[in-house]
């Protein structure tokens, strides 16, 4: 098990893309990963796109950026309702000051431009938020996955193997 005795936290809202949250979570936790989920509420079920639900374990407001090594950011419309909450804006900061891995599919990119963390990094995500992402200062390529540092970005579900397994790594390495 890579990840043993890691932790991660996993942002969710109403509208994730269901693969996008649980396939990272699963394989996550099948090395040994310990994830938790954190929403607007703790405790509070979330309907994904397809109608997969999730439950929170925190509130985003109760999560410690040092008590975790690494965040997700689920794609789906999920991200437009997240990038709403300053706690959540102030999370992503601190891992990223702190140079935690940092995951984020498809619409997920919307969380990290709100927390202005961007600015002149390598990036991917769904076509659909390129103009967004290279705004915000990013370097947008059309790649199954692309890694700066400790922020691993994918596009869609199609490249969630390609992502794992490089967040994986990425986590490994810290």
């Amino acid at each position: 098990m890579r990840l043993q005795g890691k932790k991660v936290i996993s942002l969710v809202h109403h509208e994730f893309e269901d693969l996008e949250l649980w396939y990272p979570i699963l394989r996550l936790r099948e090395e040994g990963a310990v994830v938790h989920l954190a929403g607007e509420k703790a405790q509070e079920k979330y309907i994904g796109k397809y109608g997969v639900p999730a439950e929170s374990d925190f509130a985003y407001g109760d999560v410690k950026a040092a008590d975790y090594d690494a965040i997700l950011v689920p794609g789906g419309w999920a991200p437009d309702k997240i990038r709403r909450f300053p706690e959540v804006l102030t999370l992503i900061q601190e891992m990223n000051e702190s140079e935690k891995a940092i995951g984020q599919i498809c619409h997920a990119g919307w969380v990290l431009i709100s927390a202005k963390i961007l600015n002149g990094k390598k990036v991917t995500s769904t076509p659909g938020i390129r103009d967004d992402m290279e705004n915000a200062g990013a370097i947008w390529y059309d790649e199954p996955v692309v890694t700066d540092g400790h922020l691993v970005s994918s596009r869609r579900p199609p490249d969630l193997p390609d992502y794992l397994r490089e967040f994986i790594h990425v986590i490994e390495r810290k």
